[in-house]
């Protein structure tokens, strides 16, 4: 793709006609496209536009729609702007508190990597850095890595998570 006079002339031209950048790209075609007439424009300086002639009337505006029989409200405020479509807020029943199970690992399950068998929880305990670093030790399925306990807090279901967010945006939005 390369500008050469003829193109620019033709840009030009159907710029200043009223066409549009991706209606010039068709038109110029052979690579050109719409963000290339537009970059080019911009370097050009080729601001002024003729528009589209717009209608001199103003649109009638719509009118209030009243049903039958109805009699208008005055104890409501007339609500108007971004306000207008904003809801009350509802009280709403704070939600029950999780139940945070305690573990306590007896301290003789507690194991190293080196004391690791196949029916044990590889449940990391602590800071691998330091010397006091272990794995759960307790009783695990074969094949399984972790211990009930600890397969419930690794292994949790999608629909479960996926409610627990959409409880979590529910009260960020109502707060």
């Amino acid at each position: 793709m390369s500008w050469n006079d003829e193109r620019v002339e033709l840009l030009k031209k159907l710029w200043l006609d009223g066409l549009s950048a991706s209606q010039i790209a068709g038109e110029l075609a052979n690579g050109i496209t719409r963000n290339a007439v537009i970059g080019k424009v911009h370097r050009l300086g080729l601001s002024g536009r003729v528009k589209a002639p717009t209608q001199t009337q103003p649109r009638p505006r719509p009118q209030a729609r009243t049903h039958r029989n109805s009699t208008p409200r005055t104890s409501a405020p007339i609500i108007r702007g971004n306000t207008a479509l904003a809801f009350a807020p509802r009280a709403q029943e704070a939600p029950a508190p999780r139940l945070v199970e305690e573990v306590v690992i007896p301290m003789s399950e507690r194991v190293t990597i080196m004391e690791l068998k196949e029916a044990m929880c590889r449940w990391p305990l602590g800071d691998p850095a330091t010397s006091e670093f272990r794995y759960c030790g307790g009783k695990s399925t074969i094949g399984e890595s972790y211990c009930t306990y600890h397969s419930r807090i690794a292994y949790q279901p999608a629909q479960d998570r996926r409610r627990e967010r959409e409880r979590e945006r529910r009260m960020q939005r109502t707060a």
